[in-house]
Order: C-alpha cells, then sequence, then structure tokens
C-alpha cells in the first residue's frame, strides 16, 4: 500500500516539472520568439503615438487635461511611459530568453551538422525529385574523379566500394551549411542589438539647452548637468565623468519656402575639446544643420529646433535700468507666433523695505510675431522670419513671485496672483521694436527688438558604436541565410552488363527548391562534357533511355541524358 501513496506523493511534483518543461520548450521556440518580437513592435507604437513623460512632462499632463478619464486611463496603462512600463519590460526580458534559448541548441546542433560527413548514397537515386544518368568509357575511377572535380566547393563524402551498394563507387556531397550560419548570426546579432539598446538605457546622458544665436551669447560647455535647461541620464551616469568640450553658437539661418513652410536650419558653431581653451577664435569651426550633427567622440550635438526672444527694456522711476532677453514659445508653428513672460525685481535701493519692494515688480506677458500682421488691434504673425517683429502685451505691477522659493514657469505667469490681486494689470499695448509704454507711476516699458535663439540636444551614448556594429551583423547574417541554399548530390559509379561505366547522379533540395532543377541540370551538363574527351556512348544506347528531372517544367528530361 505503500508505493501508491508514494506515487500519488509524486504525482503534483512530476505535474509541476512537465508544466515547467513545456513552457520552456514554448518559449525557446522560434516561433515563439518571431511572436515576442511582433509584440515588441507594436508595444511601441503608443510611444510613437502618445507624449511620454521622460520627454515632455507638460505635454503628458496637457493631453491629460484635455482628453479627461481617457487620459487617465492611458495613463493608468503605463502609456505616457511605454518604455519603462513593466509589461514592454517583460516583453523586452521574454524575448531576451526566447532568443537565448532558441539559438544554444541550434549552435549545438549546427556544430554537429559540420562535423558530420554527407549522409551515403540512397539506393536508388532514380526515386529523388532530380536525377540522371550518362555512360563513358572511362574507368570507374576516372569517371569518380572527374565527379568530384566538378564538385569544388562541396563537402564530398566518397566510398569506394563500402557504401550502401558494395563494389561501387559512391559520392555524397552537400553544401550550404553557411546558410544555418547566417540564419544564427542574425539572430545573435539582433539579440546584441536588443542589449545594446538596453544597456544604452543605463549609460547614455541626454541633454537640452537654449542658446541665444549671435556672436555675443556665451559659450556652452558640456561639464556638468547643471550646464543643461533639461538633462536626464541613465542610472549608471552621475554626471561627473561627462565628455567635455564647449560649443559657441555664432549665427542661425533658416531658410523658408514662399508658403512659410520651413526648408533647411544652419547655424555656424565652433567647438573644442580643450575646455581650458579661452579664444573661441582657435576652436574648430563646423555648420550645423538638422539631421547633420556635431559630432564629437561618443557625442552628438544636434540642432533641434529655433524661436524667437523678445528684448525689453524697464527703464524705474529713479533712472535705473533693467534690460533681458527671454525666448519665447513658438504657439503656431507656421508663422512662428510666440508667447512668454518677462519678470523684472526693481533696483534693490530704491525701495528699502523689502514688502513694499515686492509690491513693485514688473512682470510682461503676451505675443510676438516675426511678421507682424494686425486684425484690428489683434496682433498676429503672417510670415515665420522676422521681417516686421511686433509684440502685443500686457504690462503687470505688483507681486510677480520672484522671490517666492516656488518654482516659476518661464512661459506664463501665475493665474492666481492674477486673480487674487496681487498682480494688476498697467497697460495692454502693441510695440515695434524701440516703442515704449510708461506706467502710471512713470515706469518706462521699451520693446528693443528680438534675436533668435536655437535649442541644441546632446546625446551621449557609448554603445552606439556597438549598435551599429550588431545592426551590421544582423543584415550581414540576413543577407547569407537568403543568398545560400541547401543542396545535395549523390552520385553512383557502376559498371554496366556491356562493361562500360555508368554514372547515376541524384540530386535533392534542402531548404529552397527555386532554381534547383537548372542548377542540377548545369552539372549534368559540365559532366557529360567533361566524359566527351573519350568515346561516348556506345553505338547500341538509344534515346529513349534517357533520365528524368520530377518537378517543374524546367526541369523536363533532356535526350543528352542517355542511360
Amino acid at each position: 500500500m505503500s508505493e501508491p501513496r508514494t506515487a500519488a506523493a509524486r504525482s503534483p511534483l512530476a505535474g509541476v516539472t512537465a508544466f515547467l518543461r513545456n513552457s520552456w520548450r514554448t518559449l525557446t521556440a522560434m516561433r515563439t520568439a518571431l511572436i515576442l518580437l511582433f509584440l515588441l513592435a507594436v508595444a511601441a507604437i503608443p510611444g510613437a503615438l502618445l507624449p511620454q513623460r521622460s520627454l515632455n512632462a507638460g505635454n503628458v499632463n496637457d493631453y491629460i487635461a484635455e482628453s479627461g478619464w481617457l487620459g487617465e486611463f492611458y495613463d493608468r496603462l503605463q502609456l505616457f511611459d511605454v518604455f519603462s512600463s513593466w509589461w514592454f519590460t517583460a516583453i523586452y526580458v521574454l524575448l531576451f530568453i526566447s532568443l537565448i534559448g532558441c539559438l544554444t541548441p541550434r549552435c549545438f546542433e549546427l556544430v554537429r551538422q559540420l562535423r558530420t560527413p554527407p549522409p551515403l548514397t540512397p539506393r536508388n537515386l532514380s526515386r529523388l525529385p532530380h536525377h540522371a544518368a550518362y555512360r563513358t568509357t572511362a574507368t570507374p575511377e576516372q569517371a569518380a574523379d572527374q565527379v568530384q572535380a566538378q564538385l569544388k566547393g562541396w563537402r564530398v563524402r566518397r566510398s569506394n566500394g563500402d557504401g550502401r551498394v558494395p563494389g561501387t563507387i559512391e559520392l555524397s556531397s552537400e553544401r550550404g551549411y553557411t546558410r544555418e550560419v547566417g540564419n544564427i548570426v542574425f539572430h545573435f546579432g539582433l539579440l546584441a542589438l536588443l542589449i545594446m539598446f538596453a544597456a544604452g538605457k543605463f549609460v547614455y546622458a541626454e541633454g537640452m539647452r537654449v542658446i541665444i544665436a549671435n556672436a555675443e551669447s556665451p559659450a556652452f560647455c558640456n561639464t556638468t548637468p547643471s550646464a543643461y535647461d533639461t538633462f536626464r541620464a541613465g542610472l549608471l551616469v552621475d554626471g561627473t565623468d561627462l565628455e567635455q568640450f564647449c560649443v559657441k553658437i555664432e549665427d542661425f539661418r533658416a531658410d523658408y519656402l514662399p508658403n512659410g513652410q520651413a526648408e533647411m536650419f544652419t547655424s555656424n558653431v565652433r567647438y573644442t575639446e580643450e575646455v581650458t581653451t579661452t579664444d573661441p577664435d582657435t576652436w574648430e569651426p563646423y555648420e550645423m544643420r538638422v539631421n547633420h550633427p556635431l559630432r564629437i567622440g561618443s557625442v552628438r550635438v544636434y540642432l533641434q529646433g529655433h524661436g524667437f526672444a523678445p528684448t525689453f527694456t524697464v527703464t524705474f522711476p529713479n533712472g535705473e535700468t533693467r534690460t533681458d532677453t527671454q525666448h519665447w514659445q513658438p504657439t503656431e508653428l507656421q508663422t512662428f507666433l510666440s508667447s512668454g513672460i518677462m519678470r523684472f525685481d526693481p533696483p534693490a535701493g530704491m525701495y528699502p523695505d523689502l514688502r513694499e519692494r515686492r509690491t513693485q515688480q514688473i512682470a510682461v506677458q503676451g505675443l510676438f510675431a516675426p511678421t507682424a500682421s494686425f486684425d484690428g488691434t489683434l496682433l498676429s504673425s503672417r510670415f515665420p522670419n522676422m521681417d516686421d517683429p511686433a509684440v502685443a502685451i500686457d504690462v503687470y505691477q505688483g507681486d510677480a513671485g520672484l522671490d517666492t522659493g516656488r518654482p516659476q514657469s518661464i512661459f506664463s505667469l501665475d493665474s492666481d496672483l492674477i486673480e487674487s490681486g496681487a498682480l494688476e494689470r498697467q497697460a495692454r499695448v502693441n510695440l515695434f521694436p524701440g516703442e515704449s509704454t510708461t506706467l502710471p507711476d512713470g515706469t518706462e516699458v521699451r520693446f528693443d527688438g528680438a534675436e533668435e535663439f536655437i535649442n541644441i540636444q546632446v546625446s551621449e551614448d557609448p554603445t552606439q558604436i556597438w549598435v551599429g556594429v550588431a545592426a551590421v551583423v544582423m543584415m550581414g547574417g540576413l543577407i547569407l541565410s537568403l543568398m545560400v541554399r541547401r543542396r545535395r548530390i549523390w552520385a553512383r559509379v557502376t559498371v554496366d552488363d556491356d562493361e562500360v561505366t555508368r554514372v547515376d547522379l541524384g540530386g535533392l533540395a534542402r531548404t529552397d527548391r527555386m532554381g534547383w532543377g537548372s542548377e542540377f541540370d548545369d552539372l549534368r551538363d559540365r559532366l557529360v562534357a567533361a566524359a566527351a574527351v573519350t568515346p561516348v556512348l556506345p553505338e547500341e544506347a538509344d534515346s529513349g533511355h534517357t533520365a528524368t528531372s520530377r518537378g517543374t517544367a524546367g526541369d523536363a528530361p533532356r535526350k543528352d541524358d542517355t542511360r
């Protein structure tokens, strides 16, 4: 009675073992790997269609606010953080495991195939899809040598009487082993590509910086993350070992089509890897354009976009001035109508009382048009080039929130300050360069014009070279696997009843059969031509004894395949 209880006790463990074994076999099947690769491509689609929090959290918040419950539902599904979501990571990891589990046994199988000689010649070659036969007055050894000479580049196994048919010379040959090599190389290249993409997320660094595009603008140096307006990096990057260089923006030029569509953005820059060098005139020049980044080591500096930065001068009642140039955000990319704000703190000695000084801050909020167009007093822009600039602004006075310690938007004022009365609007005007408006307390706000700014993106990824290498290896393996075809040729050399040497040929396509009939016919023709150095076919050989190649119409029997 103890044995049944033992078997019953072991059955759950056996069931779990069987389940795990079957799961592993399913996961490591090539079909599963292809399905996971397809799922990975599908899972990446939301990352391209929806704004991603890692790139622009503001756009994500705006999308959620505009979409309501649908945006909140997308957020629960992590569709705004696709590439760091648990489900995308799960597909990625399963694909790794599937590829490794699938490729490892195939590598061992390939090694076994390479070490195994071609199979013995079948007994009846006429049953193969492609076969032929001819007779020659050469000796069996000479005929076998002629066949073997035509099989250069093939792996040949020769049996001198010890094959399937005793007393005959048999040749077994095969080629196309590199097809499987190319297939495995392709999948290993794909695996390496995925690994490099994953590793890049740990060691990459990427930052953005807005720079006024003129010769007076200071140089930007990639020495610390604090030099960027926005900066993000992988888990293994702490910002202390950035590749050091400096870039000096000298100018910017935008070319537009007549309809206002941008054709090309170009910026002349100077750069150096010697950050201690102080004279930009000695730096290397470079013309940076869209999709033509500046490459410094493993760093790429992209010209990503541009816009306009208005300049305002505020003259306070005591005669002191404050001038600032601040980039404004394009709200219409077709005409580059832009919106933004300026904040000015009054001079320290003008208002000794800090509370009173806080209530005398100046804030400017409005629109900038590079080529102004007015509908009454409503400002718009008719072309993106800066041909006739103008601004439409509201000037506020009061507490602009400069010294509250709270984070402030650089593109809009805090609406709570306006609604609470802490900021009061003192003027609403349209201004051209050089024009000004005067507030009731005598403060003058002048629009001085605008400068163009560019947005550069600095990307550092040490794995980019290996990504390129993996991609080249993957494509090389794919091309090799598509071009090489597995083929087998057998030949049996015998002496028939007329004491004439007879050569029987048979061919088999292991993979792709396309073109195999013509390949086999070419080999047969070369062998017949090589045998023609001696008197060919006896007189009694009739033309009805022909070999056949079954299959396509192009493999029809030919009269020179006589037996």
